[in-house]
């Protein structure tokens, strides 16, 4: 098989080239990125290009299959730039994948996509993906999906899998996710166990989490696979306030989602962190997810439990740790993390 993944530099990207590495039904694999890492992996050929504007069909061209990772978080101030890689451009692969006329897309949805649900019970993946309209990053996954729907309609013979993770955790990718979430005035080292004192309370605040390696995993199933349809992706145990609690040695203190939110609302505001209230409220929205259909249906088992998942990043947040490619790198960010500060809090880098 040929694979050609779209963001194949960033945190998830980087698990699936180590996932594929020692897969035999896998040739070949071309990887997509904005600018080329200096490691390489086997059998990967890494071509420069942006999925906003570069042609996109000569590159798909005799492929098996189509990963599509390529996604901005930030900047978060200007949804113009977000809008055009995440929507504009997953048009553009879809449009482009069906140019080619390759058999097979995998995309990179989330739980984001869900609309508002339930916390004390899992759904499976027939609840509605309309999104969390506060939070732009749920509006573009819920559009990207519709995009998908009529992608389907149009192009029946097209095998599409759609995969639905909750937050995606290692520790490798520990600068990249305090650069997007917390910024550059947010000290690493002090991100640990013991040094921060409580966490919020509140009983909708519940997610699911999953080891990188472990989604990185589930796409090398659902490639070789030739299963279709949308997939949950999330390990045991939904972390709440008491989990949170524990893996930060943290007192749970009870907090209303107004204080919760307004707290989010004025550190953005005041251009003291990148992340904008709608996380907050998709964080609290969101329902949980049954992932049975990718044990049953991909034979996918999640090695790592969630807890483990939060603690593995924790642990890379207090380190500093990353992986020479330049979405994950430290480099990016620059001396001082003066590149953060030059492109804004919430740029992009």
């Amino acid at each position: 098989m040929r694979v050609v993944i779209t963001g194949a530099t960033g945190n998830v990207g980087t698990s699936l080239l180590q996932a594929l590495s020692d897969e035999p039904a896998i040739q070949e694999i071309v990887a997509v990125a904005r600018r080329a890492p200096r490691r390489s992996y086997p059998r990967t050929r890494f071509v420069a290009a942006d999925v906003a504007r570069d042609p996109l069909a000569p590159i798909f061209a005799g492929a098996d299959a189509v990963v599509h990772l390529a996604w901005l978080i930030q900047p978060g101030r200007d949804e113009s730039v977000t809008r055009a890689v995440n929507l504009t451009g997953s048009e553009r692969v879809f449009r482009a994948v069906a140019e080619a006329r390759v058999r097979s897309l995998v995309y990179a949805s989330s739980v984001g996509a869900y609309s508002a649900g339930p916390k004390d019970r899992a759904v499976d993946e027939s609840w509605p993906t309309g999104g969390i309209s506060s939070s732009f990053y749920s509006r573009h996954k819920s559009t990207a999906e519709r995009l998908l729907d009529r992608l389907e309609q149009e192009h029946p013979q097209l095998r599409v899998v759609r995969m639905r993770p909750g937050l995606i955790f290692k520790r490798e990718a520990a600068t990249e996710i305090r650069r997007l979430f917390a910024g550059p005035l947010v000290p690493g080292a002090l991100v640990r166990p013991a040094l921060i004192p409580i966490v919020p309370a509140h009983p909708r605040l519940r997610f699911q989490a999953v080891h990188s390696l472990d989604v990185g995993e589930a796409y090398r199933l659902a490639i070789i696979s030739d299963a279709r349809g949308a997939f949950n992706l999330a390990a045991d145990p939904p972390l709440g306030p008491p989990e949170l609690a524990s893996v930060l040695r943290a007192r749970p203190v009870r907090m209303p989602s107004a204080l919760i939110r307004g707290a989010a609302a004025l550190t953005y505001a005041l251009r003291l962190q990148p992340t904008e209230p709608g996380w907050v409220d998709m964080g609290l929205g969101v329902p949980l997810m049954a992932c049975a259909r990718a044990r049953a249906e991909l034979g996918w088992i999640p090695r790592r439990s969630a807890r483990d998942a939060l603690a593995d990043l924790i642990s890379g947040l207090a380190a500093g740790a990353d992986l020479d490619t330049p979405p994950l790198a430290r480099s990016t960010s620059g001396p001082a993390r003066v590149r953060e500060f030059m492109t804004g809090v919430g740029g992009r880098p």
